[in-house]
């Protein structure tokens, strides 16, 4: 029997959350047992009342036709129990039962960078994101990041202009990208050896509901997360707060970590720097907390960049706190 088409099967199920999914995959062990499966076993299981009822055999059928459809539509999918599944995405909390993609997942031996932040970014944070993208680029790292306008958009396109297979993971179905502006991105990102990500089904439009679980999903993905820039509400604080949870190593962007911009709100990463998140300056910090060593005239480069912007940073927080340097 197909393991993968169970577990297909058991993420349809309705009324029941992510975490508690991947309990019953983990107490299923074939698709015959679930086809025999009752209602009351899967309380049981999960320890808790389900409303809806279903038909498992229309459950069978459907995830056949879900099968299918993606097959037709260059979609791929993969499910928790398999060894393709991105391990360090099962490791959360409520990792999706399963997951689907166009184009190629990453490397399981390769870290990714999440990179989030404001849709709205200051030219400062929008420069210096592509600069840290551009940089992790040319040192063979990917960037992971969610399509969306502003800060994810700009890490995209730096990233693969570096030269890294890129990564972002949707609120929808993967053949359905949102923004529509961003489909030519999307196409860059399938060309270069990257991937859309997404757990919901094929054909699945974008929801204001589906954002905040998708973020759990590029933290998870990653290494470590940036947030370039973000104001006090921000779906990026989201996914820092993601990454928080699951224990990875989060930072802010010393273009967001500033006091004294009077046009763009950047609340949100001001405090996370308080709160203790790392600032970040250029691409050569990254490369030296994961002990990544690369001799490139491009990085140090950018390397001389962020020493720049530290130095400014320095300079302004002493002629606002009024202190000598």
């Amino acid at each position: 029997m197909d393991r993968g088409i169970t577990d297909l099967i058991i993420a349809l199920l309705p009324g029941i959350n992510a975490k508690e999914k991947i309990k019953i995959i983990e107490s299923i062990n074939n698709e015959d047992e679930l086809m025999l499966v009752t209602k009351g076993k899967i309380e049981e299981l999960i320890n808790k009342k389900i409303r809806p009822l279903w038909d498992i055999n229309e459950l069978r059928n459907r995830a056949d036709r879900i099968d299918t459809v993606s097959a037709k539509r260059s979609i791929k999918w993969v499910s928790w129990t398999s060894g393709e599944y991105p391990p360090l995405l099962r490791e959360i909390y409520d990792p999706p039962a399963v997951l689907f993609y166009r184009g190629v997942l990453p490397n399981p031996g390769k870290p990714l960078l999440g990179m989030v932040g404001t849709r709205n970014p200051s030219s400062e944070a929008s420069s210096q994101t592509y600069k840290l993208a551009y940089g992790a680029g040319r040192a063979g790292v990917s960037v992971v990041s969610g399509l969306a306008l502003g800060i994810d958009a700009m890490s995209h396109r730096g990233n693969l202009a570096g030269g890294a297979p890129g990564y972002a993971v949707l609120g929808s179905g993967v053949d359905e990208v949102y923004p529509s502006s961003n489909r030519l991105l999307a196409k860059m990102i399938l060309e270069s050896g990257g991937a859309l990500i997404s757990e919901y089904l094929p054909g699945t439009r974008p929801s204001k509901y589906n954002f905040p679980a998708r973020n759990r999903i590029i933290s998870g993905l990653s290494r470590s997360v940036i947030v370039t820039e973000a104001p006090k509400k921000s779906g990026a604080l989201i996914t820092a707060d993601f990454a928080g949870e699951q224990g990875k190593d989060l930072w802010t962007a010393s273009s967001g970590a500033r006091l004294f911009s009077t046009f763009y709100d950047k609340s949100g990463t001001v405090k996370l720097s308080e709160d203790g998140a790392e600032i970040i300056f250029s691409a050569m910090d990254i490369l030296d907390k994961w002990n990544i060593k690369v001799l490139d005239d491009d990085i140090n480069v950018i390397g001389a960049q962020g020493m720049t912007g530290r130095n400014e940073l320095v300079s302004n927080m002493a002629n606002f706190l009024k202190i000598e340097v």
